[in-house]
């Protein structure tokens, strides 16, 4: 055998691995912190779930299949909540060629995450990032639209003290309490209330190079 061809499979089997140690390592975020960090008050949880996006969602989150997939596994998610045919990780990623090997290698981009999304439907969608407090602010107050869907992608450290980027939908906004719904797509989060201002913080962070952000697709 080459010895390129060696060092080629060398470094694939090393890729591979490194998917899936990332994929598998815990993100060092305690239960407790899970359930104090953010709101959880069955009462405005349960008002939450009937605003007009979450209620589309029906009460209904296919959680992500692994540490790595939050991005596909939102999109899917929002993808059924309007009716469009790609309803899972696998078909939402099927043909783009990215996250091949089960594992999206630290996860996807918001703007990789955009281009999956733009290959499986028709509607338009757009990469929000820069925004402003105030821009933040009217994105969300439009996230209780019917026809639109919000994934919002943040870093979980400046809530939760501790863990990495993660993608999740918007299910809508609590204007009174001023707090948004996140659909977290991670089975061990599940879905939960958080005051707005928190929750810009959070997106309103780098990922490598580029800004955080907000995914619009209408």
């Amino acid at each position: 055998m080459k010895r390129g061809l060696v060092f080629a499979i060398a470094v694939g089997v090393c890729v591979l691995c490194g998917a899936a140690y990332f994929a598998a390592v815990p993100s060092g975020v305690s239960s407790e912190a899970i359930q104090s960090a953010v709101i959880r008050t069955p009462e405005l949880v349960d008002r939450a779930w009937q605003l007009p996006v979450a209620a589309a969602f029906d009460k209904d989150i296919t959680w992500q299949s692994n540490g790595s997939r939050c991005g596909p596994a939102s999109i899917a998610n929002a993808f059924r909540s309007i009716g469009e045919e790609e309803t899972t990780e696998a078909e939402v990623l099927e043909g783009t060629g990215k996250c091949w090997t089960g594992f999206c290698f630290m996860g996807l981009a918001l703007d990789e995450l955009a281009e999956v999304a733009r290959a499986k439907t028709g509607r338009k969608v757009s990469v929000l990032r820069d925004l402003t407090a105030e821009e933040f602010l009217e994105h969300m107050k439009r996230a209780n639209d019917p026809g639109r869907r919000y994934i919002v992608n943040f870093t979980r450290e400046k809530i939760f003290g501790d863990g990495v980027g993660h993608h999740s939908p918007v299910g809508g906004y609590l204007e009174a309490e001023d707090m948004v719904f996140v659909l977290d797509v991670n089975e061990n989060y599940k879905p939960w209330l958080i005051e707005r201002e928190r929750l810009f913080s959070a997106m309103d962070t780098f990922d490598g190079d580029s800004k955080r952000g907000l995914l619009l697709i209408e």
